[in-house]
């Protein structure tokens, strides 16, 4: 098996299992690889798709009491109509967010100011110009905020194409940020099953079941759902998978 090559990828790997870790997966086959109760899917496979398969969303319905349209309707709105959880590097798409990298930070007695000279980086807007894509800036600040504090960073950011907060990692049934952020980098599947677990942990299954787009809508996205007509675009949208049948 080839070694790690993408810079990223690598550097959320390190983080979870450590450099003498990592050397070790290096020559390890294909397969679950567990480290400190960190489930790491290792492999020249290890991102097997970028695409949700129709066997995808019938196991998360099943799982969560709803029919396969009303997950494909609910992927569809809040995913966007190719659900890409992926950037073109293999990398989980993710939004590192500062202030509750500062608020976390507070709460744990963490000072940064004392880091904000040496990680520029992290306390500054993402730097497209410099780094050349979105996606690369925020790995960057990213990055330099695991420097600091790797569990805290990984907390801070939002991961794959339903944008979960890595500190929702125990609702969404992982035992810590690492694994939630190993089953991220694995597949849209793992991404979407991270998400009906989310659902299920916070009660909001109920809503699906009974169709109830508004009340999920304003549950998950806040009281500005309406301004982005989510529970409308829900119902447009499971109409269509419906009809499909």
């Amino acid at each position: 098996m080839k070694p790690f090559s993408n810079r990223w990828l690598r550097a959320l790997l390190l983080a979870a299992v450590g450099a003498t870790g990592l050397s070790a997966l290096a020559s390890t086959p294909p397969a679950e690889v567990h480290n400190d109760s960190v489930r790491l899917i290792v492999g020249c496979d290890s991102l097997r798709y970028r695409t949700l398969t129709h066997d995808d969303f019938v196991a998360v319905a099943e799982d969560l009491g709803v029919d396969v349209p009303t997950i494909r309707a609910v992927a569809y709105v809040e995913a966007g109509k190719a659900c890409e959880g992926f950037n073109p590097d293999n990398t989980p798409v993710i939004n590192f967010d500062l202030t509750m990298f500062q608020r976390f930070a507070a709460k744990r007695g963490i000072n940064l100011s004392k880091y904000r000279k040496k990680y520029p980086v992290v306390f500054s807007p993402p730097n497209i110009k410099r780094y050349g894509s979105y996606q690369s800036a925020q790995y960057a600040r990213l990055e330099a905020a695991m420097q600091i504090n790797k569990q805290l960073a990984m907390e801070s950011t939002f991961w794959g194409m339903f944008q979960i907060g890595g500190f929702n990692y125990k609702l969404c049934g992982c035992k810590s940020v690492e694994e939630f952020v190993s089953l991220m980098s694995y597949s849209c599947g793992e991404q979407l099953e991270l998400f009906a677990r989310l659902i299920k942990a916070v009660k909001y299954d109920g809503y699906l079941r009974r169709h109830e787009w508004a009340k999920f809508s304003a549950a998950y996205n806040g009281p500005g759902y309406r301004k982005r007509k989510y529970d409308v675009r829900m119902a447009a949208a499971y109409r269509k998978f419906a009809a499909e049948k």
